[in-house]
């Protein structure tokens, strides 16, 4: 009858204590993030599809794929990416495998002196050394009512795709860089080839010059004035070939190999390019950025991490067990009397944390909002990023067919130049002269050619290099990772 009363004191105990935990708070509703860009009211024409996977190969330059399959495989950027890739998938693993049943074994072997002056004399006991064996196995299991540990695997699995999605941003920005230099170089070896062109037409206007000048027909400053054209163009054509030099160390870099190491390169015409951007950029840009995939995974983490926060604030509830056998006579170790039990059921209760819990559960949602904040400021940028590229692709092509009727009537100019000196009418200088413009304006030409390539592997980045953001929901998850509005297969879609 004794116990009874014991009992429910016992009861009583527990539900003080659950009374006394701290309160839980409300559990998160997922935020609201949007799920499109806004470019509405971008003006030009639309282009047919995306960038694919591989977009580089669609400039058809086997020196170009060589230089990216050789960046992908050595770029230290890269390798960094790819590390904390790695990190976060055995971070990942590491919460997986602190969840559920635990079984370790032990066994030890101990030989140990008795005081003879203890509490019990060793006269007494009759030994004064003895050997202790164990042998055992102990498991615990603790509970997941709460879901405490469910979310913390799921708040590392995201991420672990966060990760992979900025390492697929560090390569795409790798290979934009490296078709940047790359074709950089091609325009400072075309400018070359016109630069040299120049230097010899303003040589040959210079020895006009001073022919005329040793013969008295002009004045001695008409001979200098030659002289500085012909400096300025051979300072033109130094500057182009440092560039290039430059450019090539750059590249190297790139590659993360030395200048040396680079494959040897071999000029080419610069690609003719189509910078538009395609109908469904509005909708479907979130799902085509590795920047944005990144931050919509960090803000999975981060909504999970708040329900691990929350979980504290319920008691955890754990169950260990032991069995072994346990002997001060080895050679009495492995008899049935040696055997030992043990069943420990454990309860733990947050009862007065003096704060902690609710302190932690705020920094929990401090940094669900932080991680909000920075997937707005993504979406917006890429919406930047894209309105930028595009309307400077549209003022290129604009400022190239102003340029190519300038030098369709500098063509013009230099062939009635010609015929004039054909027929006598004048001396070769008008020629010469029409010469040295033309070859000024198709540098310009060069110029705003690479400026349009440049714009355009930009704008590829933008729109995010062929990046594809995996669909669809896990068990539990907030919601689909990235909204997706487009169909079809994008692994055959090219530039």
């Amino acid at each position: 009858m004794k116990q009874a009363p014991m009992k429910h004191a016992l009861l009583v105990a527990v539900l003080v204590a659950l009374a006394a935990c701290a309160s839980p708070p409300a559990r998160l509703a997922p935020p609201a993030l949007r799920d499109d860009v806004p470019l509405a009211g971008l003006p030009g024409p639309t282009r047919p599809g995306w960038p694919a996977a591989d977009w580089w190969h669609s400039y058809d330059d086997a020196q170009l794929d060589q230089l990216i399959a050789t960046a992908m495989q050595q770029s230290p950027d890269l390798q960094q990416a790819h590390s904390r890739l790695i990190q976060a998938e055995q971070s990942a693993r590491l919460a997986a495998a602190q969840v559920g049943l635990s079984v370790n074994g032990s066994a030890q072997v101990a030989r140990q002196r008795l005081s003879e002056h203890g509490l019990i004399p060793t006269r007494f006991l009759g030994f004064t050394w003895y050997n202790q064996a164990d042998l055992g196995l102990q498991a615990q299991y603790t509970f997941d009512w709460w879901g405490k540990q469910r979310s913390a695997i799921e708040a590392a699995l995201d991420q672990a795709h966060a990760a992979e999605a900025q390492r697929s941003a560090a390569a795409l920005t790798i290979q934009v860089a490296v078709a940047d230099m790359y074709f950089g170089w091609q325009a400072d070896q075309a400018q070359l080839s016109l630069a040299d062109r120049m230097v010899r037409t303003q040589q040959q206007l210079a020895n006009i010059a001073e022919l005329r000048v040793a013969h008295g027909v002009d004045l001695p400053d008409t001979a200098q004035q030659a002289q500085a054209q012909l400096a300025a163009a051979r300072e033109q054509q130094v500057a182009i070939r440092g560039s290039a030099e430059v450019r090539k160390v750059a590249l190297a870099a790139l590659l993360g190999i030395g200048p040396a190491e680079l494959p040897v390169l071999q000029p080419r015409p610069l690609p003719q390019v189509d910078s538009r951007v395609p109908e469904n950029a509005r909708l479907d840009l979130i799902a085509r950025r590795p920047d944005i995939a990144a931050s919509r995974w960090q803000v999975d983490a981060a909504l999970r991490q708040t329900e691990v926060a929350r979980a504290q604030f319920f008691p955890d509830i754990s169950i260990s067990a032991m069995a072994g056998l346990s002997s001060i006579d080895l050679g009495k170790l492995i008899n049935a009397g040696s055997r030992t039990f043990a069943l420990t059921p454990a309860l733990h209760l947050p009862i007065f944390e003096g704060g902690r819990l609710q302190a932690n559960y705020g920094v929990s949602k401090a940094q669900l909002a932080a991680a909000v904040a920075q997937y707005n400021s993504s979406v917006i940028g890429a919406a930047r990023d894209v309105a930028t590229q595009a309307l400077t692709a549209q003022q290129i092509a604009a400022r190239r067919q102003q340029q190519a009727a300038r030098i369709a009537a500098d063509e013009r100019l230099l062939a009635s130049a010609r015929a004039r000196e054909r027929q006598g009418v004048t001396d070769a200088r008008a020629s010469l002269a029409a010469a040295a413009q033309l070859l000024q304006q198709r540098d310009e030409a060069v110029a705003l050619q690479a400026q349009a390539v440049s714009t355009d592997l930009a704008l590829i980045k933008a729109l995010g290099g062929g990046y594809r953001a995996p669909i669809g929901n896990r068990d539990g998850s907030v919601a689909s990772p990235i909204p997706s509005t487009s169909s079809g297969d994008d692994a055959h879609e090219r530039h």
